[in-house]
């Protein structure tokens, strides 16, 4: 029987699978293709994740599940999002496990300062922070030991962003990037190690359940500042950066969904960007991960250190 159920296999689900079988306990990984790390003490399912029922069943025993899924593509949100909230939430409550949720910072929507603390009222208005507020407060609402542990966008192996999107092709083929976002505006990245490792500490210690948390993370460094240091770590010439008029995705927007979707969410990248985490690094004992070690783990496959797992980091 599975002590912990994580429901998505990408970069999150997977750190906190391998954290959790590091340490010897069985672990439930529920895709929908029924992929996920190979490890004796890992079970892969492929299964429908929004059913409630199935989640249940799945869940019978378990003491935490993690809900680490996410949709490829903005534009699934709204249809995909909900329903799977409704069966975790229905599973956790079946089986008197622990909900710990994968949450980002688009709830609080454009800050003053673009600061954001464990206390920064959830304000956001537009849709997908919207959504990310309603799925919280249903959680809370429902009853059941839960947690919301909220990074900012992610680097290390395996994590998308603007790493994945759109330095890593330019790196690996010697080009210009463009970049949809102001250049030299200060931006918080998560570690997806540490995302995982918060998630475990968290949903474990009674003290995090009932309220939202930060994964603490490298001080914010600008877009221009991390590619010239992704450069470094890949042991590649520095790469040129564009910055894409702000206007253009915008207007792209009035016909393509995602450039829509996208333009939605780019007060994040054309203004500073900082979410502190003191308040859980001083409760839970929880330090960042440095930003050249996660930036090292992130360019690895350049490098061709992923190949052969020689040289990734197990945090």
């Amino acid at each position: 029987m599975a002590e912990h159920v994580i429901i998505g296999a990408g970069s999150i689900g997977t750190n906190v699978a391998r954290l959790l079988v590091e340490r010897g306990d069985r672990v439930r990984i529920v895709t929908r293709s029924g992929s996920g790390p190979e490890h004796p003490l890992i079970e892969r399912v492929a299964a429908d994740a929004s059913d409630p029922s199935r989640m249940t069943r799945l869940s019978h025993g378990a003491k935490v599940i993690y809900h680490c899924a996410n949709p490829p593509s903005y534009t699934m949100w709204e249809r995909l999002l909900p329903p799977l909230q409704t069966a975790v939430i229905a599973a956790a409550k079946a089986n008197d496990a622990v909900l710990a949720l994968t949450g980002s910072l688009y709830a609080y929507g454009p800050q003053p300062g673009g600061r954001m603390n464990e206390r920064t009222p959830m304000a956001a208005t537009g849709r997908k922070g919207r959504l990310r507020k309603r799925m919280w407060e249903q959680a809370l609402a429902a009853g059941i030991r839960t947690v919301e542990v909220r990074g900012s966008d992610y680097i290390g192996k395996d994590a998308v962003g603007i790493y994945s999107m759109l330095i890593a092709p330019a790196l690996a083929k010697g080009r210009a990037a463009w970049i949809t976002g102001h250049l030299d505006m200060p931006h918080t990245f998560t570690f997806n190690g540490d995302m995982a490792k918060a998630l475990v500490t968290l949903a474990q210690d009674e003290r995090a359940w009932g309220r939202a948390w930060h994964v603490p993370s490298p001080p914010a460094v600008t877009v221009r500042e991390f590619a010239r240091r992704c450069a470094v770590a890949a042991g590649r010439p520095p790469i040129t950066l564009i910055q894409l008029p702000r206007l253009a995705m915008r207007a792209a927007g009035l016909v393509v969904p995602i450039a829509r979707e996208v333009a939605e969410m780019d007060y994040q990248w054309y203004a500073p960007f900082h979410m502190d985490a003191t308040e859980t690094a001083d409760t839970f004992g929880l330090a960042a991960t440095d930003l050249d070690t996660a930036i090292r783990d992130q360019v690895g496959a350049i490098r061709g250190e992923h190949a052969d797992g020689g040289q990734r980091s197990n945090t």
